[in-house]
């Protein structure tokens, strides 16, 4: 994203000495925060909009949540908004994330649009389904299979980003897609038809900040500061919201009214639901992930479950008489 012009320097800088291998404590530069279309990230855009980010927190627009993965794993960015299930894979690589935000919990946003004449998802049978490439992909093909009894060689999956689904859609490359807003309302407009949506993966779908745990040292003050800012930005979505859906409407690229019905969607925890999601001894977050992990397992995503360790953490999040 475009910074003042001591910003581009201190990033350029930055940047230098990253490509020299001495990583991000030789020198302060600005915490990047991979970040891609999702109704339930909004409250960054909205912080950023708005002015409270402070110009040591700088986003770093992807195209796609596996772009935001990739960058966090090569550690070109210091935090990235994941989904829970990719910070477990992630781990599983060996490296160190840390959970320290829970934007949202998805309840129906992540969604099985099919072409119409595709009634249920029975009809899947000799289609074709685009995928984004992930666990995220991986755990809703089961989920809709196993709701339909159907065997996974009766259809054929297909490899497609999230941002080229539509395209993929419009060529007729695809029969149906596994996706998530803005793109599952792009594809309502073609006509497309919802057969399956993340309702059934109850506490399943977490969407979630993830801060590098090798990159925390020098960014403690930013990442108080970004938590600080999605809590206000949360607070517009709650107290004026008319507003807050008319500038998430222009960044998504969809209508005011599709904007509405996106945000039926999902869950947007408090920051008490937050302190009780991040807490580490016992905490909701690390049960999910327990299940969450354990089902990868059995999906061959991960070779064995994550040992939770330092998984998440509570420190950053703004105490509760601030809000």
């Amino acid at each position: 994203m475009k910074r003042r012009s001591l910003l581009v320097h201190v990033g350029q800088m930055g940047a230098a000495l990253a490509a020299a291998g001495l990583g991000a404590c030789t020198a302060p530069s600005p915490m990047k925060v991979a970040i891609n279309p999702w109704i339930g990230f909004e409250t960054l855009r909205l912080a950023k909009g708005f002015h409270y980010l402070p110009e040591s927190v700088m986003l770093f627009e992807t195209r796609t949540l596996a772009e935001s993965s990739m960058l966090i794993k090569t550690g070109k960015v210091d935090a990235a908004c994941l989904t829970l299930d990719e910070v477990l894979q992630v781990r599983a690589t060996g490296v160190p994330l840390t959970v320290a935000l829970v934007f949202d919990v998805s309840e129906g946003g992540d969604v099985v649009i099919a072409m119409p004449g595709v009634r249920t998802a029975a009809d899947l049978a000799g289609k074709r389904i685009g995928v984004e490439s992930g666990p995220l992909g991986v755990l809703m093909l089961r989920a809709l299979l196993r709701s339909a009894h159907l065997p996974r060689s009766k259809i054929t999956v297909v490899d497609v980003p999230a941002d080229q689904q539509l395209q993929a859609w419009r060529a007729g490359h695809i029969d149906a897609a596994i996706t998530y807003e803005p793109v599952a309302t792009l594809l309502q407009r073609e006509g497309g038809v919802r057969l399956f949506d993340s309702r059934q993966l109850p506490d399943t779908i977490f969407d979630v900040l993830a801060v590098r745990t090798d990159h925390i040292g020098p960014h403690r003050e930013s990442l108080q500061a970004l938590a600080s800012g999605h809590f206000k930005g949360l607070r517009h979505i709650n107290h004026h919201r008319e507003d807050a859906i008319y500038r998430m409407a222009t960044t998504l690229g969809i209508s005011y009214t599709e904007v509405r019905q996106a945000l039926t969607g999902v869950r947007l925890p408090s920051l008490q639901a937050n302190r009780e999601y991040l807490g580490t001894s016992g905490g909701q977050l690390q049960t999910a992930a327990a299940s969450l992990s354990s089902l990868m397992v059995q999906e061959g995503l991960l070779t064995r479950p994550d040992d939770l360790a330092d998984l998440n953490r509570s420190t950053w999040l703004p105490a509760l008489e601030a809000q």
